[in-house]
């Protein structure tokens, strides 16, 4: 029984250290990503990243959130446009207080060439800390999202959407 049971807690580390999505049961996970607001950019996410669902859809939202703030309304216009149930992903962001590049967020910020300032990448670090996530991991969901966005709206949004995150 000893034998057994070591078995099952080696496996549930294993399923652990893979990923939260990874200890999900595959069927659970697919049928989340299908209830999700936008199952073709949160399935993505999700397996890119290796994030849960609401991982996965706060990210999102953290990023459209930031590109909200970067871009002009009319050029959010256009990317929200591209983005099916963008209100629900922005509502998916943890709030957050605004940080001085501290920490995570200018470890960030430094990974991404932001040099210790809050610029770049870095502003999400907080809200992706919230979600579970290491910071680091927005260097992942970008090229997702920008890329379904080239799909969705066309390479001249996406290219807004990616100037807005650098």
């Amino acid at each position: 029984m000893l034998k057994v049971a070591r078995c099952v807690s080696l496996g549930v580390v294993a399923l652990l250290l893979a990923g939260p999505a990874a200890a999900q049961d595959p069927a659970a996970l697919a049928d989340q990503i299908k209830k999700s607001a936008n199952p073709d950019l949160i399935g993505a996410l999700t397996k890119e990243m290796g994030a849960t669902v609401p991982q996965a859809s706060g990210a999102a939202g953290a990023l459209l959130g930031l590109a909200k703030t970067r871009l002009k309304p009319e050029e959010f216009t256009k990317v929200a446009s591209a983005v099916p149930g963008i209100d629900t992903l922005l509502a998916a962001a943890p709030a957050v207080a605004g940080t001085a590049g501290t920490g995570a967020a200018g470890a960030l910020a430094k990974a991404t060439g932001g040099a210790g300032t809050l610029g770049g990448l870095a502003a999400v670090a907080p809200a992706f800390e919230k979600l579970g996530l290491k910071p680091e991991m927005a260097t992942k969901a970008v090229p997702v999202l920008t890329d379904y966005v080239t799909k969705s709206g066309g390479k001249e949004v996406a290219s807004l959407l990616a100037g807005a995150l650098k």
